[in-house]
């Protein structure tokens, strides 16, 4: 009794067509469903083996004082400035000069914090409100997201 042929799993037009995605994208790794198929594409995954489960101590509970100052959380901090756009944050206004703030600097309201740079303009961001500087959050010259947390004012 002959064989019937077996029909292909995955069709190979759709793998290089995923694969020439990634090129072209810059992605690692690309994932689709289609059909009930589900086609998954990745480059440059190393396979690592996991280290054998090594027998964990029972754990200790620890008292923490209250009067240790914890970390500023950007998100949920009420003096939060976060980004207006996507752009290149500046902290001064030529790479030569002094920052417009540093940590501990005292701002008012419409003080320039920094400058974003987007589509060639240099867009200054003012202060929403009078306060102390008490971080602050962009690397001069990286790029930062629109709602990106940028300084904390208190």
């Amino acid at each position: 009794m002959a064989k019937a042929p077996k029909a292909p799993l995955v069709d190979r037009d759709l793998i290089h067509e995923l694969t020439k995605l990634l090129d072209e994208t810059g992605l690692t790794e690309i994932e689709i469903e289609q059909d009930g198929k589900r086609v998954r594409v990745a480059r440059g995954a190393a396979v690592m083996a996991a280290p054998a489960p090594q027998p964990m101590a029972p754990p200790v509970p620890q008292v923490v004082s209250e009067s240790v100052s914890k970390p500023i959380d950007p998100a949920k901090h009420p003096g939060v400035v976060a980004s207006p756009m996507v752009g290149t944050a500046y902290a001064a206004p030529e790479p030569s000069a002094k920052p417009y703030i540093d940590v501990g600097s005292t701002v008012k309201a419409g003080d320039t914090l920094l400058i974003i740079e987007a589509m060639k303009t240099m867009n200054q961001i003012p202060a929403p409100r009078a306060g102390t500087v008490v971080q602050i959050l962009f690397e001069d010259g990286k790029p930062v997201e629109f709602g990106e947390p940028l300084v904390i004012i208190e």
